[in-house]
């Protein structure tokens, strides 16, 4: 049987400096993550108003091939 992942990246853009969206698939938060030579960092997305970004869990696909 095999086990749904958890985290899913649903965008990604840059090849040295990446930056890659990525879902929570249990609770649909979507987090920006950044990676370059000197580091990673990671931060809830906000929206325009400050509010973190929620993906409804029902419409997360699965799958894709980022």
């Amino acid at each position: 049987m095999k086990k749904e992942q958890r985290f899913e990246v649903i965008y990604r853009q840059g090849i040295v400096t990446d930056y890659k969206i990525v879902v929570d698939r249990v609770t649909g938060v979507n987090y920006l993550i950044y990676n370059s030579g000197e580091g990673t960092g990671l931060t809830p997305l906000l929206d325009a108003q400050g509010n973190v970004v929620v993906t409804p869990v029902a419409s997360i696909a699965t799958n894709r091939s980022y």
